[in-house]
């Protein structure tokens, strides 16, 4: 090899440091102990749990164990209401104009979100401001005012959105909905997660400090933040958290729902076993799905059972996805497919065939794949700082404790064909759960459905007309 100008290049490897050229630096952590959640219970029970990243920003925020589940002494919305009211006006700030302007100081954005079982208060922000992002969390959570005209903002904004819920053209929220109520009937889970039209006049400031009493008390409550120190977190959480007395009064854990997730009857499963997680998350990514019009290659899931079976198979069909909702005490895996009305009953058959088919043994190749896709998503999800707050601040709340996502991607890899057969067969043996929405006069009944779900085949029982 030869330079332009004639001359021969020099024999240099790569791995050969170039003359003249400083000794690179490279960056170092100490041992392992940088990737670990480091975990700190103060005095009062509060967890304080930390991830640290390289970075300016951080997200930090308070999570409570409190949703629409814990509303069985309560009128259904109350968590609903809570969400849209976090982060109004408090005992230091006159109103939320002025907690985003004080956050505005520090790049700062705030967001609430409420589930079925936590409540999750998040600010993402510049390090050096975590001082006042730690003390505005605790004034948002702890000492919010509850003025009657925020209330009654919050009474339009929740009728607006239950207005929209019903309007919408994607019937997924309102099928989430129906598939959890009929699932657990009247219990838990199964607890309308949006407040009903009946409630939105009858939840007021005396109800919410009645509720809030019983479930916003430091043992149920996870201070969690990633980008930031450790040490510097506890020492925050100590200033603003340790000995601050909440607008409502003290805490009186005492009146506190603990009732277990009742299961009535699901095309879903009660997952009361931590070992059943794992593998129903591999099911469900093997199962897959999506829209009839659906972009995208073998990354995308065209190789699940659910495009090949069903989508490939039968034109007509607009969608066919899998769903996996996971709980502390209880999950659901289901199947969602929209048709015309005209062919609601053939579609219902291929969803319950599918469900059979489930029993049998899992392909190699389809295991791997769909592990290996779980693996993936995880992983790419876990690259989002947000993301992580938001694993860490769930797991701690829920366990204790965090696993890290090696450990996952571990127990992913050791899931086998047998336990997805067995976590079938456990999820068959429980009553179906159907939920319906549309045009369903070619709908079959429940009866046949679960008659299906306890063949052989799968197929519903034949019916014979002279007339259609």
């Amino acid at each position: 090899q030869q330079y332009s100008s004639g001359s021969a290049y020099p024999s240099v490897y790569l791995s050969t440091p170039l003359p003249g050229i400083p000794k690179p630096v490279f960056a170092s952590v100490d041992g392992h102990e940088k990737y670990e959640t480091k975990i700190t219970t103060l005095e009062n029970g509060l967890k304080v749990a930390s991830q640290n990243k390289f970075g300016q920003f951080c997200t930090v925020g308070i999570l409570v164990n409190s949703g629409s589940r814990h509303e069985a002494k309560y009128p259904s919305g109350i968590a609903h209401f809570l969400e849209k009211l976090s982060f109004s006006s408090t005992a230091q700030f006159e109103s939320k104009d002025e907690i985003l302007l004080t956050l505005e100081k520090h790049g700062g954005i705030c967001d609430c979100q409420t589930s079925r079982d936590t409540t999750m208060y998040a600010v993402s922000a510049e390090v050096k401001g975590l001082d006042t992002v730690v003390n505005l969390l605790s004034d948002a959570v702890l000492q919010p005012r509850l003025l009657d005209e925020e209330i009654e903002m919050t009474r339009m904004a929740v009728r607006f959105e239950l207005e929209d819920l019903n309007m919408r053209p994607d019937p997924e929220p309102l099928l989430t909905e129906m598939i959890h109520a009929a699932a657990y009937r009247g219990n838990t889970v199964g607890l309308p997660r949006f407040c009903p039209p009946e409630n939105v006049e009858k939840i007021d400031r005396k109800l919410l400090h009645k509720y809030l009493q019983s479930y916003y008390c430091p043992q149920r409550m996870v201070l969690a933040g990633v980008g930031i120190e450790h040490e510097q977190l506890v020492q925050c959480a100590r200033k603003y958290l340790l000995n601050v007395k909440p607008v409502w009064g003290a805490s009186t854990p005492a009146n506190v729902d603990k009732s277990v997730a009742q299961y009535t009857g699901g095309i879903l499963s009660c997952l009361s076993h931590e070992d059943d997680f794992i593998p129903f998350a591999v099911l469900n990514m093997m199962m897959g799905g999506g829209g009839s019009f659906s972009a995208g290659g073998p990354g995308k899931g065209m190789f699940t059972r659910l495009y090949l079976n069903v989508l490939n198979r039968h034109h007509w069909m607009y969608n066919a996805t899998s769903y996996h909702h996971s709980y502390e005490d209880s999950g659901l895996l289901c199947i969602h497919a929209s048709a015309d009305p005209r062919q609601v009953r053939e579609m219902v058959e291929i969803i319950t065939r599918e469900f059979i088919q489930m029993t049998g043994t899992a392909g190699e190749m389809e295991l791997e794949r769909a592990k290996t896709q779980l693996k993936s998503m995880l992983m790419m999800n876990l690259e989002s700082r947000p993301v992580i707050f938001e694993d860490v601040g769930r797991q701690v709340l829920a366990t204790g404790k965090r696993k890290l996502p090696h450990e996952l991607c571990e127990l992913i890899s050791n899931v086998t064909a047998s336990d997805i057969k067995r976590v079938t067969m456990k999820m068959l043996r429980s009553k179906p759960a159907v939920a319906a929405l549309g045009d369903l006069s070619e709908l079959p009944s429940y009866e046949d459905i679960q008659a299906a779900l306890s063949s052989k085949d799968g197929r519903l029982p034949r019916i014979y007309r002279l007339f259609r």
